[in-house]
């Protein structure tokens, strides 16, 4: 299965009403499973409690500023093109929209992580050769 087929796969399973699915062919094998929708609640939810505030002697972290890129799909993230090659795009580099800040490997396909824009790299928050999830983020970039 190619990963054009497992996405098609996923947005099938997603629209359906179904909780589980299970799909397997010679040596390939893909569970899907979600929990069932929970039914409509009746009455109004009970108001969260504000988290207490920090004490005075203990400095809250700074948000950093700029744009976050994030994961498109789960994988193992590379920085370069290879072992020996200079990352794509490390921290300072200016990169234009389109151009590729990182690789993703899933499933043995690699899938480039393009500039959202013309941008700055910021910080890059991923280490080379690691696991990432749907969603994580990989780089703070400032729009330029």
């Amino acid at each position: 299965m190619d990963l054009q087929e497992l996405y098609s796969l996923m947005d099938r399973f997603a629209a359906s009403g179904l909780t589980g699915l299970e799909w397997k062919k010679k040596d390939e094998q893909v569970i899907l499973r979600r929990e069932p929708a929970a039914a409509p609640a009746v009455c109004a939810p009970s108001p969260v409690p504000a988290a207490p505030p920090a004490p005075a002697g203990e400095a809250q972290p700074a948000q950093k500023e700029g744009d976050v890129v994030t994961a498109p799909l789960v994988g193992v993230f590379y920085a370069a093109p290879a072992p020996e090659e200079p990352p794509f795009a490390p921290s300072g580099a200016r990169r234009k929209k389109g151009e590729p800040l990182c690789l993703i490997e899933a499933m043995k396909m690699m899938s480039e992580v393009p500039a959202p824009a013309d941008c700055v790299v910021e910080e890059v928050l991923a280490q080379n050769g690691e696991a990432v999830g749907y969603g994580a983020p990989l780089f703070r970039i400032r729009r330029v």
